[in-house]
Formats: C-alpha cells, sequence, structure tokens
C-alpha cells in the first residue's frame, strides 16, 4: 500500500486502504476498555506521544489451507500499533513500559517492525481503572485489536492475486542424507503482557491461539512453513 485513508467503508483499491474508522461496534466485544481510539501515522510522522506500545501487527489472511500451508495474503507497507492505558493512568506494560514519543520508542527497519516509509495503523484503547493488572486485561485489549485487523482481512481474503506485486512460494523441503537442522526458540510464558499464542485462526492473529501458558509452556514442535506463517504471536 503506498497510502491508507479514513473511509465510510473498509476497502482495497489498487495500491490505496481505506479503513472505516466508526468502530463502536468493537466495544460491544469487551466489558473492561472504555475507550478506544484509532489513528493513521503517515510516514516519517513520528515525533507524537503513545501510550506503551502492546504490539506491532502485521496485516495477512489465510486464502486457502491452514497456517503453514495454501495460500496467504499478506498487505505491506502498513502495519498495525497497539497501545494501551488504563484510566487511572496506567500503562498496559510489564517489565517496563514504553510510553514517549515514537520516535524515541520504535527502531524502524527491522523484522517485525515498520519500515520508515510504512504506514501505521494506531489503536490506541484506554480501559477501566481500578482492575488488578492480569492476563484478562491484555488479552481483552488483544482481542478487540485483532477484531478490527480481521474486517481487513476479511476484504484482502478475496482480492484478486493478479494485483499482488509480488509472489513467493515456500516449501518445506525434505533432503534425504542431509543433516537435520532444529531451531530452538525459547519464548517468555509468564502472563499479563509476557504471553505468546499459537495457532490462531489467522496468520499473526489471535482469534483461536493457544497461549503458551495455558499450554503448561510445554515444548512445541512447528514446521519451518508454520513459523514463516505466523503461527507464533509474540505478545511482549
Amino acid at each position: 500500500m503506498s497510502k491508507v485513508v479514513f473511509g465510510n467503508k473498509t476497502k482495497i483499491s489498487k495500491d490505496v486502504l481505506t479503513i472505516e474508522k466508526d468502530i463502536e461496534s468493537l466495544m460491544k466485544s469487551t466489558k473492561v476498555i472504555e475507550e478506544i481510539t484509532l489513528d493513521i501515522i503517515e510516514p516519517g510522522d513520528h515525533a507524537r506521544s503513545i501510550n506503551t506500545i502492546m504490539d506491532i501487527i502485521p496485516i495477512s489472511t489465510k486464502v486457502l489451507g491452514e497456517i503453514g500451508e495454501g495460500i496467504t495474503h499478506t498487505i505491506t507497507g502498513v502495519y498495525v500499533m497497539l497501545t494501551g492505558i488504563d484510566k487511572n493512568g496506567r500503562q498496559m506494560h510489564e517489565f517496563g513500559s514504553s510510553e514517549g514519543i515514537l520516535k524515541d520508542k520504535i527502531v524502524l527497519n527491522r523484522y517485525g517492525t515498520p519500515g520508515e516509509n510504512d504506514y501505521i495503523i494506531h489503536m490506541d484503547v484506554t480501559l477501566k481503572g481500578d482492575l488488578p493488572f492480569s492476563r484478562d486485561l491484555a488479552l481483552d485489549a488483544f482481542g478487540v485489536c485483532d477484531e478490527f485487523i480481521q474486517s481487513i482481512r476479511e476484504v484482502l481474503k478475496v482480492e484478486d492475486p493478479r494485483n499482488a506485486e509480488e509472489s513467493r512460494e515456500y516449501f518445506d523441503k525434505i533432503r534425504h542424507g542431509k543433516k537435520k537442522v532444529v531451531i530452538l526458540k525459547q519464548i517468555a510464558g509468564q502472563g499479563a503482557m509476557y504471553d505468546n499464542m499459537l495457532f490462531a485462526h489467522e496468520p499473526s492473529g489471535f482469534k483461536g491461539g493457544v497461549s503458551i501458558i495455558d499450554m503448561l509452556n510445554m515444548p512445541m514442535i512447528i514446521s519451518p512453513n508454520e513459523y514463516r506463517d505466523g503461527a507464533l504471536r509474540a505478545m511482549t
């Protein structure tokens, strides 16, 4: 995408992503969030104040098959950033907050972060005050954000693949007689903002995923293509 704008309906027109700004429907699925604001941050416009960054999320969706197989559509040039605070001014963080000026709190052009020429769809949530800081608060915010992203995914699913700028194929290759290589990745599983989800319905998604905490932090084996396709969602 070369441009992201607000409109009356979420749609993709060539290289322009239009997102619906009316997000009142999202409030129906939460009991702990008091306010949700949505903003579009243009490339270079990073000298702005933000609350703690809860996550940076790419926009991808399954068109065919499950995660790790089939066909995935991905929007490039745009990321979603979720930030949060509660009504009492308590930042949504664990082991250190990241509120402040965005340009001082994010490193661009890295794997998992926006590039300097990318747009950022910024969702900021304000949770009710006087609530104990728990996994439920963080998970509620992640769930609402995922619901918003799903509205974009549904449009992306039906995009004509001939409109794509690039197409890539990835194979889980078996090389007989060669060494078998296993990559070990240690991930967080302590609670609240120190959580990871596996095997959600959508790449880098939330709905349908299982927390590593609820798996009792047991080792999991995933294929290279499952990893590439967003089977692991880090929420730290």
